[in-house]
């Protein structure tokens, strides 16, 4: 049986929310049929997903059988970078949502993962087989896919444990006048915004580092590398220096430039390989739109 303990940025919102925020690799429709079922409990006492967190609160999660899938596959003409008995790598497009929820009931990349791929893993619930990881809708690029129980355990362990690579490319408002920097600032659920993340003082420990690949007139080309994996953790610490994210109808400037989504691709992923141990690193182009807008910018030499 896993425990898990409220802290203070989770406090005095719903236990179905909160559960989400702890354990990411589960859906809220999955958290939320549990609760009732009384499969995940709060201080040993089954309660209601509405249940509002207080500090302190132990929720104990029990063993879960995994139920059988039920979602159609669906032929998204997905990019499957690579594919052995245990892992596979995708290339996400734009405009899709990793996993189905109780606000996204569309097509997700999980329905085309189900059409390309015999087997994917179950561990991490129904409406998430194979995903260990997630990155936004409107964020393009690389993605680790769990084939098996096997791989989905030690993916989900690299990524706890900091040990995978992951290499981001982003295209950002302002001229940044540093080459490199490191940004080591805690994110939380912003306070103002339940729907929003933000740097706070009492939330999770957070840390980006970037490179500077290009400047232009009144925009900024960069690498950021993760050493953590927080909830929009580029987007939230690009707006927090003052550099959020083009396109980011979130955490970036009012006037959106295209409707193309934020300029944030995930263009690395490095991992050790479950079975073998063997490390694999993956690397995919910036997509067309974000590279002919480039082309169009003049750049600062």
């Amino acid at each position: 049986m896993e425990k898990l303990i409220i802290k203070n940025d989770l406090k005095d919102i719903r236990i179905d929310k909160a559960i989400a925020i702890l354990k990411p690799e589960f859906s809220r429709d999955f958290i939320i049929e549990n609760i009732k079922l009384g499969k995940f409990k709060v201080n040993d006492k089954i309660v209601k997903p509405s249940y509002k967190a207080s500090l302190g609160d132990v929720i104990s999660i029990d063993e879960i059988e995994v139920k059988k899938i039920d979602l159609e596959a669906c032929d998204l003409n997905l990019e499957i970078v690579y594919e052995d008995s245990d892992v596979a790598v995708v290339n996400k497009p734009k405009g899709l949502v990793v996993h189905p929820s109780l606000t996204t009931k569309d097509v997700t990349l999980v329905n085309g993962l189900l059409y390309e791929l015999d087997d994917l893993s179950t561990i991490n619930g129904v409406e998430r087989p194979g995903i260990v990881h997630r990155i936004d809708k409107d964020t393009t690029g690389l993605l680790m896919i769990a084939k098996n129980d096997l791989a989905s355990k030690s993916l989900t362990e690299q990524l706890k444990n900091h040990t995978c690579k992951r290499t981001y490319h982003a295209l950002v408002y302002g001229v940044i006048n540093e080459d490199k920097g490191r940004i080591n600032a805690p994110i939380a659920r912003s306070k103002e915004d339940r729907k929003k993340m933000a740097v706070d003082k009492l939330g999770k420990e957070a840390i980006t580092n970037f490179k500077v690949l290009k400047r232009f007139k009144d925009f900024t080309y960069i690498e950021c590398k993760l050493e953590t994996g927080r909830t929009h953790q580029i987007r939230v610490h690009l707006e927090y220096i003052g550099h959020p994210l083009v396109g980011d109808k979130t955490y970036g400037r009012r006037k959106i430039i295209g409707d193309q989504g934020q300029f944030l691709h995930a263009k690395t992923i490095g991992f050790e390989h479950p079975r073998t141990k063997k490390w694999m690193e993956f690397d995919s182009e910036i997509p067309k739109y974000f590279k002919e807008f480039m082309d169009n910018l003049e750049e600062i030499k």
